[in-house]
């Protein structure tokens, strides 16, 4: 969910002005999973410049505080929400956790790290949402441990249907500073994407798996 539209342009600008998110419709990246897509999103790359990171860090506290209420507990997704989850408990005076995508193999075998006390309110940080199986895990694995979430805040969604449908079933509020959307529209209006561009992001957008088939065939 997106709560404010200006909030969600000047995002999607800030990324697209250093490069975290780059799109090239033309020349498609090719992800982890196999998709051939036109948009490649790292948003790690905000750590590095540091009016950036701390407007991301005071627009995600605001929507905490405003939807949630102050949290008990700040929980990272890792390993890309790490540091920003850092950044924002520290902004809220709070303690910070953050969770492994597996166990530990070696050690105390830890799929949280730090100490994470059960019955207390957390609120998880992402960094980026695609299909919403990582972050979701990150949520399993906090109440697991006794922890009661209260929803989770990031960056930047693709707003993928499949994700909708998952944070719906798993009960999980789900508040992003910018979208996909919103990504398109501030894109064309800076000059980054043309008109033409912008109907083969979205046609990539409703349904990726396919779009990599027709458009690699």
């Amino acid at each position: 969910m997106i709560k404010n539209k200006d909030t969600a342009k000047k995002t999607a600008e800030l990324l697209l002005q250093i490069k975290a998110i780059k799109l090239h419709p033309e020349e498609p990246f090719t992800w982890a999973s196999g998709w051939k897509s036109p948009i490649y999103c790292d948003n790690r790359v905000t750590l590095s410049y540091p009016s950036i990171r701390t407007y991301l860090r005071e627009n995600l506290a605001k929507i905490i505080e405003e939807e949630f209420g102050k949290p008990d507990i700040i929980a990272g997704v890792a390993t890309g929400a790490i540091a920003l989850g850092v950044l924002i408990a520290q902004h809220l005076n709070v303690p910070f956790v953050y969770v492994r995508p597996e166990v530990k193999k070696h050690g105390r075998k830890n799929k949280i790290e730090g100490y994470l006390e059960k019955n207390k309110r957390v609120v998880v940080v992402e960094d980026l949402i695609s299909t919403g199986k990582s972050s979701l895990n990150a949520v399993k694995a906090l109440k697991e441990e006794g922890a009661i979430v209260k929803g989770m805040v990031a960056i930047f969604s693709y707003g993928f249907e499949i994700a909708q449908k998952k944070f719906e079933k798993e009960n999980v509020d789900l508040y992003t500073l910018s979208n996909y959307k919103y990504l398109l529209e501030q894109a064309l209006d800076s000059g980054f994407i043309s008109e033409k561009e912008v109907g083969e992001l979205e046609e990539w957008r409703n349904n990726p798996s396919e779009w990599t088939l027709t458009k690699t065939s």
